[in-house]
């Protein structure tokens, strides 16, 4: 057994598998996860053949440095949007060879929940070089920081699951 439920570990053997057969890479830009999303597929033997690369920008400075999230877009929208989310995605394919983006911004809590913005709310993102877009609002409510970040991964673990089968 590794280091993460058997449901995430089923996942992202799952998504290893169906990309491997692709010949597809994925790179991963993480906030609330912190690299766990990353974690969970590299946990996977042979997974070296799909994960290209990981960004884990947690502060502002970094989704702007390391993947181009716009400053306009986080005085705007905040860094847990929907706007900062894509821009991430974005950011993270073209600052690599992958074939698939995606990207994770939110309130793993305890604190730092608004009215606006609870704890539990995380913005997903996902973006192929083939054009296909997607993105998720969850709002996990406020289920503690390991249970938000755990929700996380299984939502981009799904999302990636399903960008395979979108056309090229």
């Amino acid at each position: 057994m590794g280091i993460y439920p058997a449901d995430v570990e089923q996942q992202a053997a799952t998504v290893i598998a169906a990309y491997r057969d692709l010949g597809w890479m994925i790179t991963t830009a993480e906030s609330c996860t912190g690299g766990l999303i990353a974690g969970a597929l590299t946990e996977i033997a042979g997974s070296s053949a799909v994960v290209d690369r990981g960004f884990v920008t947690y502060t502002n400075q970094a989704k702007m440095e390391l993947i181009g999230v716009s400053s306009a877009t986080l005085e705007a929208f905040g860094a847990v949007s929907k706007e900062t989310a894509l821009q991430m995605a974005q950011g993270a394919l073209i600052r690599s060879d992958a074939h698939v983006a995606v990207a994770v911004t939110g309130i793993a809590g305890p604190g730092g929940g608004s009215a606006d913005k609870p704890v539990g709310l995380v913005h997903l993102a996902l973006r192929s070089r083939s054009g296909h877009i997607d993105h998720r609002e969850m709002r996990y409510g406020d289920l503690g920081r390991d249970q938000v970040r755990l929700a996380t991964v299984r939502t981009a673990l799904d999302m990636l699951a399903g960008a395979p089968q979108t056309p090229a």
